[in-house]
């Protein structure tokens, strides 16, 4: 009966430990968080703009590789 006791008591322990030795964010923290959240939102934009880009590009070399594939065709 004691060993049980002894395994609830103790995990629940650690956590009440753990939850008071937990720190509040500053203003200063949640400054700079935001700024990396503006940051990372920026990123992903650029990222889509180049895939956008990307995906254009293979289009028009898949439409020039077809392209020269029927020429190839034709000139036999």
């Amino acid at each position: 009966m004691k060993r049980i006791l002894l395994a609830l008591l103790l995990p629940a322990t650690l956590m009440v430990m753990s939850f008071s030795g937990a720190q509040t964010p500053d203003a200063n923290q949640e400054q700079r968080l935001l700024a990396l959240i503006r940051e990372v939102q920026t990123q992903q934009a650029q990222l889509t703009e180049n895939q956008a880009k990307i995906e254009e590009k293979l289009a028009a070399v898949t439409e020039t590789v077809r392209s020269a594939r029927i020429y190839s065709k034709r000139e036999k």
